[in-house]
């Protein structure tokens, strides 16, 4: 090579260097990117500081400890009739051995054994069951010190949105938690037709709490917690679309627990309060509120009644069904009833809340005064509560009004 060539070499090779460029070629970058890899390991991540953690799993805290506190009150319970066997769960009452279960799940049973959490089994013996309200009791014999009854809250003032926690057995696998919301309020189920054929007709089970929680078989019987522990209600039920068990679940309200238990503990039996009423399905918008302007109602809450039945205490207190039939949205109305807004001061929005009332607060015998909207007018009515009947009685409404 020329001492000429030379030279350019050397000129060309230096510019390579400081520009990084020459005859349209590009500097290696592997020394750069080994050089920022390094400095990357060498800086530690992002420290977490133990406040971080504890407020991340403070949730997770809070069900661990309702957990811990709460699971060894939860029973497992099989029953069986014949040849067939019912598997649930229940929880301790009281530390006199008496245990809180579905109606469904031992109702006809020849036999019920009950597992304690630490796996101690006994027979159990059935106090009493209520197909109307899917409670039953159960009473077993054993020591005190195996026995840590849960509390039991207030229902009433349970809100959607709030936390709901179900323990349960399900498929048979012991204590087992899942959480979610309280997704709906003030449903209700037609438990004693569900149940018991044989028992009259439509007088359904109110208030009942609709959960998104996991629930599977073998839950039913199991406790519905809040937050703090407090039992609100008790898993009862699912419905679901595919017929499996994903969809809506269903608490019976701890309100009308409070009702219920002790009536079965001493008598093993729950007798109902009855007004003889009926009313137009709710449902669709047919409800007062739903018909409020249609029948240019004086009001948009209560109960318009249809019918009262023969002898009930509404007819011998003089309450009025409808006599007039109308259509509204295409479906027969009966119209010209008496409107009930109030008993005994508390003022309600539909049926469901009377019959809450009703159930959770009075007895046969009792006394009530209703607040009742006649001719555009409210009127006070006195009227004596009567035993729910066993079967079905006439009814004086559109149908039957000449």
């Amino acid at each position: 090579m020329s001492q000429r060539a030379n030279a350019i070499a050397v000129v060309c090779f230096t510019a390579f260097l400081l520009l990084s460029a020459c005859s349209g070629l590009s500097v290696p970058r592997e020394s750069a990117s080994s050089a920022g890899a390094e400095t990357a390991a060498a800086t530690p991540p992002t420290d977490l500081s133990d406040e971080i953690v504890k407020a991340a799993d403070a949730e997770y805290l809070l069900l661990t400890k309702i957990y811990a506190r709460s699971s060894p009150s939860v029973v497992n319970i099989e029953a069986t009739n014949g040849d067939e066997r019912r598997r649930g769960s229940g929880f301790v009452y009281d530390r006199q051995g008496h245990i809180i279960t579905n109606a469904h799940l031992v109702k006809d049973a020849d036999s019920i054994v009950v597992t304690l959490r630490n796996t101690f089994v006994l027979d159990a013996d059935l106090l009493g069951l209520d197909s109307f309200s899917d409670l039953a009791v159960l009473k077993i014999s054993t020591g005190e010190e195996r026995l840590s009854p849960l509390r039991i809250g207030e229902s009433a003032t349970v809100k959607v949105g709030q936390r709901a926690i179900s323990i349960g057995n399900p498929f048979g696998l012991k204590a087992s938690m899942t959480t979610g919301i309280v997704s709906g309020l003030g449903r209700t189920l037609p438990s004693a037709e569900l149940i018991d054929a044989g028992l009259a007709a439509g007088f359904d089970n109110p208030s009942i709490i609709q959960i998104d929680a996991a629930i599977h078989p073998g839950n039913s019987g199991g406790p519905l917690l809040d937050s703090a522990g407090l039992v609100i209600g008790i898993t009862t039920a699912m419905q679901s679309d595919s017929g499996q068990f994903q969809g809506i679940g269903f608490a019976v309200p701890a309100d009308t627990m409070r009702r219920v238990i002790p009536d079965l503990i001493a008598d093993g039996r729950v007798e109902y309060a009855w007004m003889g009423i009926s009313v137009m399905p709710e449902d669709g918008g047919y409800g007062v509120a739903g018909l409020s302007e249609a029948l240019d109602l004086p009001v948009e809450r209560g109960v318009l009644l249809r019918g009262v039945s023969e002898g009930s205490p509404a007819h011998l207190a003089g309450l009025r069904g409808g006599d007039t039939l109308v259509d509204v949205r295409g479906k027969r109305v009966c119209v010209g009833g008496d409107l009930i807004v109030a008993i005994n001061g508390v003022y309600f929005d539909d049926l469901d809340a009377l019959i809450t009332y009703l159930v959770q607060n009075t007895h046969p015998g009792d006394e009530v005064e209703l607040v009742v909207i006649r001719n555009r007018q409210a009127v006070d009515i006195s009227l004596k509560l009567q035993r729910r009947p066993e079967g079905d009685r006439p009814t004086i409404d559109c149908d039957t009004t000449p």
